[in-house]
């Protein structure tokens, strides 16, 4: 049976739901509660572990904060011993519109500290990323105001609909791997007719 780690980035605390930061967190929440599984409180995470198609995914949401991610990341990755091409990180992308999603198996942390620290922490860029774009309207100088606000009312359809799209990815990427599922969903524009 193959085993995946799946790790959504995000914050702990009410302030911080569902806001543009935190989409890793709701990507990871989506795909656990779509295959019936429920989160625990464990060693530095949100904790489920749900089955499909004879595969287990270990799903994780840290409580070590964004800019800390990398201790529960590499403390999941050592518990539980999946190869670091079995994982995937759900995270949000401020050099993305919101219409894309992009799914890459190696590529610098673009100046997002959650990935800075997973990398820092485990010595390599080289492991499986999931980024969600979120756009970048904001003013000058107004970045970490724009990442930690909430989506927009006109915004809500489109990201509900990308959350499922992401969830259809990580599936994707568990039954038939990271270059198709690459394939298939960097080159898309997300939108509601779909």
């Amino acid at each position: 049976m193959s085993k995946f780690l799946i790790v959504g980035l995000g914050n702990i605390g009410n302030e911080y739901a569902n806001t543009r930061h935190n989409i890793g967190f709701d990507v990871v929440h989506a795909f656990v509660t779509k295959h019936g599984g429920s989160f625990n409180v464990d060693r530095l995470a949100y904790m489920a572990e749900v089955k499909w198609k004879g595969k287990t995914f270990v799903c994780i949401c840290p409580t070590t904060f964004m800019n800390l991610s990398g201790r529960a990341f590499k403390y999941w990755l050592d518990k539980t011993k999946v190869p670091l091409e079995n994982t995937l990180t759900i995270v949000d992308d401020l050099a993305l519109p919101l219409e894309k999603l992009r799914l890459r198996g190696a590529g610098s942390p673009a100046g997002h500290n959650g990935l800075k620290d997973i990398q820092l922490t485990i010595g390599t860029d080289a492991y499986p990323k999931l980024r969600f774009g979120i756009g970048n309207l904001y003013p000058k100088g107004m970045q970490a105001d724009f990442v930690l606000s909430k989506w927009k009312k006109e915004e809500m359809a489109l990201v509900a609909h990308k959350i499922t799209k992401s969830v259809e990815a990580i599936e994707s990427f568990a039954a038939i791997g990271l270059e198709k599922t690459m394939s298939m969903i960097n080159n898309i524009t997300v939108n509601l007719s779909e």
